[in-house]
């Protein structure tokens, strides 16, 4: 059973957080140097919001607003759904379904511990069938009798 900490562990623990004073314009310049599609909205070390782009197509250009103009507190998304380091990647996907979400931050009690997205997930769970495939098969191979 792979947990979201395997995840963290693997791909490592960066953080990128933004300002909700900052203009939505930084923030798309940010997650365009750190090639993310989500940043954290933080006060010091408190999560406050998360910002997608999502939230930007839907919430900027569909109202007419531009982004060097529109703060990032205007249009992110203050309802964060959160996850720890020890669940699963299945109930991580249900989350995420459920909630129509691509993006979770992993939290270990206050603590912003790292972020995983969707395509963290299925890269992980495609791993995992790969692994149970290849062993069925190796099982199988060794059963059959010449």
């Amino acid at each position: 059973m792979i947990r979201t900490q395997h995840i963290l562990d693997i791909k490592g623990n960066d953080i990128w957080t933004i300002s909700p004073d900052d203009s939505v314009y930084n923030a798309l310049r940010l997650m365009a140097r750190c090639d993310v599609g989500a940043l954290l909205v933080t006060e010091g070390d408190k999560l406050i919001g998360i910002l997608s782009e999502r939230d930007y197509a839907r919430k900027v250009i569909l109202f007419g607003k531009t982004s060097k103009e529109t703060k990032v507190s205007e249009i992110m998304t203050s309802k964060v759904i959160t996850i720890h380091p020890l669940q699963t990647l299945e109930e991580c996907m249900d989350i995420m379904t459920k909630n129509h979400v691509r993006h979770l931050p992993v939290m270990d009690g206050e603590k912003i511990v790292g972020v995983i997205s969707i395509g963290d997930v299925v890269k992980n769970i495609i791993y995992k069938q790969r692994e149970t495939i290849k062993d069925l098969t190796s099982k199988t191979s060794s059963n059959l009798v010449v």
